[in-house]
């Protein structure tokens, strides 16, 4: 499966799970730590929990393994590491606060 098909596996679970604003940013041509970042946020803690075993297993499913996570199912913002596609869900609050979009503008955002 290549890259993009499962990036949009992953956009598709989100969206399964209610997951608001999913944004794909590609950043192949700004940064070497990832090719993708999609951000999604969520209304709670329990919906953030969701997304992230929704994307954990979609993934899986094709083939990729998270390499590394930050958080847990007390936090507002989860960072999932997959090599080539990180995953960041926030509660819409702290995804205010770190604009990731702002930060990464020089990475092109995608629709899926």
């Amino acid at each position: 499966m290549e890259l993009l098909e499962i990036v949009k596996t992953a956009v598709e679970a989100l969206k399964d799970k209610k997951a608001e604003d999913v944004t794909v940013i590609d950043i192949t041509e700004v940064s070497s730590i990832a090719d993708y970042f999609i951000i999604a946020d969520g209304t709670n803690q329990n919906q953030l929990t969701a997304m992230q075993d929704a994307v954990d297993e979609a993934l899986y499913k094709a083939g990729m393994q998270v390499k590394q996570v930050e958080g847990n199912s007390k936090s507002t913002w989860i960072l999932m590491d997959y090599q080539d596609i990180i995953v960041h869900l926030f509660s819409k609050e702290d995804r205010l606060f770190y604009d990731l979009e702002r930060i990464w503008r020089d990475g092109k955002v995608i629709e899926i």
